[in-house]
């Protein structure tokens, strides 16, 4: 892991991206762990008959996909300070799942915005949000 230091970075900058592929069985141990036990995420009748396609993806999980992005990144020198997340589209297990997310603007005290988002294959957007990260400065 390299450690991004606060003076090195631009605005604009992309995270280095993070591809996921969650399956049912991923679904069922993250219900297990966080306490969603919704059946839409593993009982297709049950996510069929309320509208969806199939059984769908947890978005906090996918939510957790785009933190963990963020601290990959932002190395053990760095304090994550807010994360917040918007739900756009669906996520399908066993569906190719790409993180991304790039510098939005560089702000006081060695903090920087970051704009987030998930892409599934279908090219959608299927998870958006901000991230706040303080990073250090570069030794004198």
């Amino acid at each position: 892991m390299t450690q991004p230091y606060f003076d090195s970075l631009n605005e604009g900058d992309p995270l280095p991206a993070l591809a996921k592929l969650p399956t049912p069985r991923q679904l069922v141990m993250y219900a297990g762990a966080s306490g969603d036990f919704n059946p839409i995420h593993y009982h297709k009748d049950t996510a069929v008959a309320r509208g969806l396609p199939g059984i769908v993806v947890h978005g906090q999980l996918v939510a957790c996909f785009l933190a963990q992005m963020v601290t990959d990144w932002m190395g053990p020198l760095s304090e994550l300070e807010k994360c917040s997340v918007s739900y756009k589209a669906l996520t399908l297990p066993d569906e190719s799942l790409v993180c991304r997310g790039v510098i939005s603007k560089k702000l006081v005290g060695g903090r920087v915005a970051l704009t987030l988002w998930a892409e599934n294959t279908r090219d959608e957007k299927t998870v958006v949000g901000t991230a706040t990260v303080k990073l250090p400065a570069l030794a004198a």
